[in-house]
């Protein structure tokens, strides 16, 4: 039974209460001691106690009480309430809902109660378990509109378009005083309510629901658009075009409406006049419109391609647009468009030069005319489709003796430079880039990030630091953490990885998992915000975006990152502990680790020295503000015990699913998920994986040597799998018969794709594999370099080869590659 309280010490519970909503711990903390000093088994007040020392931090503590105060009271509503907080802490969602579930059971009228397990439903995407919360909630409160449009929107993510259009026509047909036409949350809810009829796909239901609250939606573009959009479905082309037309009159550079309006208006995609002639009348209209001279160089083709490339570089170039080649380089994956536009911009620098003289300085230092040439021709050359380095180099000098304190140029340069392979002189012409204006903070980044790209970790963050705060306790990179600056984080550990230093390495890619974590965390704030504020269509497409968010490019690269090196962990412990490898190998990966740990325990002091610098250097009378926030203390800071893992594999899973459930056209994901089942010896996950690359792309070098592999692997293990899973993986690997012949098979493949340099390399590595004779493959290796249009980056693979295999023919590849090309710091 619960003790029960007196009068006052009821008031002082209510005051525990007060202070942990308004974030006063250690009031809270104190006076439930007062409390607990009395009644030392009352279980809410023993809750509310558990709950403020969560909120400090002391999670295992607050676990124990919050047990101790179900113990007390079993049939206590706070304590299970409690209880399923302190489990939502710990992203423990399905015990959290649980325990929501138990506390109404106990007090089905507690708003709070049913609130909370609604935006865990919801966060958990149980659409059925919400729809049932959302309705409690509207029976309990019905006057509310929120209460309405969130039963809306649970019928509307759970499919049911027509229980949701229903739910919101009710909530309007029981208005008896028409809202007022300035109603914000009005205006979005009938503009949701539109959308979902338009997901029915009853276009002229929508239409007609469109023009009937149109004098009730403030979002006047969207009713625009819609209408458009609307009556081009319904075949209504005179009307949609009349509205598309309405459209570019508000907005003539928005693409997409001379995109929906050809359409609209049904003209052949080989009818360019037609199509041009719409362009024509805009940009007659609007002669500063962008959009309506360059858009229609995406279709026109021949001299009228070439008299519309005239007119237009001509115009930008006279200008001084820098973005001029950006706007065209998507026109280069056309042969002739690429070659058309390099030459007309040749044409434009010579008949500058004739008319003003080569070489002469303009008036000021505008990137217009001469210059502008220059530079459009530097990145011309410079893009991997129409690649000339030594042009891209003299076009981009001669725009620095013509302006030689334009960032532009020197950024140019920097970018050919790293295509030439040399990362120092990149990184240092970046930096020089920077120095001309150290205002920009993008040329800012750009220069951080070369320095990643050369290694030099410390360096990018003292850039990186000019731009973050200067009172941040943790310095630049705590600033860089708070401001979640992925890119930074990424390149960080990709540099640590080449340097040698794996804890570090890891410590930055958790820190990027850690944030898609954080970003997955925050769709908790919106579930009341945006249903509070009336911002429906926003928040539906943000549920949408959050169901896809690991298939963003950054994750995906992150995530490879830290599997191969939690890969190479495991790979280096096997050898270590006499799987595979020789004593030498082990005793060179155990002195290398050993370098790495010295390393990072050098870093580790260095950043504690420059931390109490900074602390010293705090004026003692400034106000206590951004500069007092307290740091959390990281109890790994160079990331040793996440090198130290026992589970390495298990740790590389963790980041390899959201890649495999969310990426599965990203081959680099399947050929990783190989990697990492087969030493798992999980074949049947293996094989998923395998077939999966091999339907994306079965001529890829990587995936032949793991189809090899596969092989090998069933040929010497089938015999001690279950007899269903070896059923499963005799009628699933298909792609090499198990009486293959595998050397005939890597022969074969390497005859096939005799011209390709990475396919090479890796017929080579796997004859290696299979028994091959060393010598022989370590002289195919080194003449890789023979084979043509073989680029500097499969030499430097070759090189590293051989490295790894102690081979003599090392020095001499590395000698020839750095005669083939002098630039690149690798061969240097």
């Amino acid at each position: 039974m619960p003790q029960p309280l007196s009068a006052k010490e009821n008031s002082l519970f209510r005051q525990v209460i007060r202070n942990y909503e308004d974030k006063q711990y250690k009031r809270g903390l104190k006076a439930a001691e007062q409390i607990l000093k009395k009644n030392p088994k009352h279980g809410d007040t023993m809750a509310m106690k558990a709950l403020i020392i969560n909120q400090q931090g002391k999670t295992e503590e607050a676990f124990v009480l919050g047990k101790e105060a179900l113990t007390a009271d079993m049939r206590s509503h706070i304590c299970w309430h409690v209880y399923g907080l302190l489990y939502r802490y710990q992203k423990n969602f399905e015990e959290a809902i649980k325990a929501y579930k138990f506390a109404l059971k106990l007090e089905p009228e507690s708003h709070q109660i049913q609130r909370d397990l609604a935006f865990l439903q919801i966060q958990m995407r149980d659409y059925q378990g919400y729809i049932q919360s959302r309705t409690a909630m509207l029976q309990a409160k019905p006057q509310l509109r929120q209460n309405w449009t969130a039963l809306a929107v649970a019928h509307h993510l759970a499919g049911d378009l027509t229980q949701a259009e229903k739910v919101l026509t009710t909530y309007e047909d029981s208005l008896k005083v028409p809202p007022s036409k300035t109603d914000y949350e009005n205006s979005e809810a009938v503009m949701y309510k539109n959308s979902v009829i338009a997901e029915t796909e009853d276009y002229q239901k929508a239409l007609d629901h469109l023009e009937s609250i149109e004098k009730h939606s403030l979002d006047r573009l969207a009713v625009s658009e819609l209408r458009a959009d609307y009556l081009s479905k319904l075949g209504r082309k005179e009307e949609a075009a009349d509205a598309y037309h309405i459209l570019l009159d508000r907005n003539p550079e928005h693409p997409d409406y001379y995109t929906k309006l050809v359409a609209t208006l049904g003209i052949e995609a080989n009818n360019y006049s037609a199509q041009k002639a719409i362009f024509d009348e805009y940009a007659e209209k609007n002669p500063r419109c962008d959009a309506a001279k360059r858009l229609p160089m995406d279709f026109l083709i021949d001299d009228d391609f070439r008299e519309a490339a005239r007119s237009y570089l001509s115009l930008m170039l006279d200008k001084g647009v820098p973005s001029t080649f950006a706007n065209l380089k998507h026109l280069y994956t056309d042969p002739f468009k690429r070659e058309t536009l390099g030459s007309v911009a040749q044409e434009y620098l010579e008949s500058k030069r004739t008319s003003s003289g080569e070489g002469t300085a303009a008036n000021d230092d505008a990137l217009k005319g001469e210059p502008a040439a220059l530079y459009f021709l530097a990145q011309h050359y410079n893009y991997h489709l129409s690649r000339d380095l030594a042009k891209a180099m003299d076009h981009v000098n001669k725009g620095i003796d013509l302006l030689p304190s334009n960032v532009e140029f020197h950024m140019t340069k920097a970018r050919i430079l790293k295509h030439y392979g040399n990362a120092q002189k990149a990184s240092d012409t970046m930096d020089q880039a920077r120095k001309l204006d150290l205002k920009d903070r993008y040329i800012n980044t750009k220069a951080a990030k070369y320095q990643l790209r050369n290694n030099e970790n410390d360096t990018a963050l003292a850039t990186m630091g000019l731009f973050t705060r200067n009172d941040s306790l943790g310095g630049p990179l705590h600033d860089l953490l708070d401001m979640q600056s992925v890119w930074y984080l990424t390149e960080d550990g990709e540099a640590r990885v080449r340097n040698g230093n794996i804890g570090l390495a890891l410590k930055r890619f958790h820190a990027v998992y850690n944030i898609f974590e954080v970003w997955q965390e925050d769709q908790f704030d919106f579930h009341s915000f945006s249903l509070r504020k009336g911002q429906i269509r926003a928040y539906v497409d943000m549920i949408r975006w959050e169901d896809h968010l690991r298939e963003h490019p950054f994750y995906t690269r992150a995530a490879l990152g830290a599997i191969a090196v939690y890969l190479s962990v495991y790979d280096s412990r096997q050898m270590t502990n006499g799987v595979g490898g020789s004593a030498g190998t082990n005793g060179d990966e155990a002195a290398e680790r050993k370098k790495a740990a010295k390393k990072a325990k050098k870093e580790a002091q260095k950043a504690e020295r420059e931390a109490a610098e900074r602390a010293a250097k705090q004026d003692p009378n400034k106000p206590k503000g951004a500069a007092a926030e307290s740091v959390k203390k990281d109890d790994d800071p160079n990331g040793l015990k996440l090198a130290a893992t026992t589970e390495p594999l298990a740790e590389a899973t963790k980041f390899l699913a959201p890649i495999l459930q969310y990426s599965p056209k990203h081959i680099d994901g399947h050929i990783a998920g190989f990697e990492v089942f087969i030493r798992r010896e999980k074949y049947l996950l293996a094989l998923r994986c395998l077939n999966a690359a091999l339907a994306l792309d079965a001529e890829n070098p990587t995936v032949h040597e793991q189809v090899v592999r596969f092989r090998q692997a069933l040929n010497s293990k089938i015999s001690s799998l279950p007899d269903k899973v070896a059923d499963v993986l005799k009628s699933g690997f298909t792609a090499v018969d198990r009486s293959a012949d595998l050397k005939k098979f890597n022969a074969d493949f390497r005859a096939k794709h005799n011209d390709s340099a990475s396919h090479v390399i890796s017929a080579i590595k796997t004859e290696r594999l299979l028994g091959g004779d060393k010598p022989k493959s370590e002289k195919d290796l080194a003449a890789v370099l023979d084979i043509k249009d073989v680029q500097y980056e499969q030499a430097a693979e070759a090189l590293s080869l051989l490295k790894q295999w102690r081979s003599g023919e090392a020095d001499l590849l590395k000698k020839a590659a750095h005669e083939k090309w002098p630039e690149v710091s690798v061969f240097a």
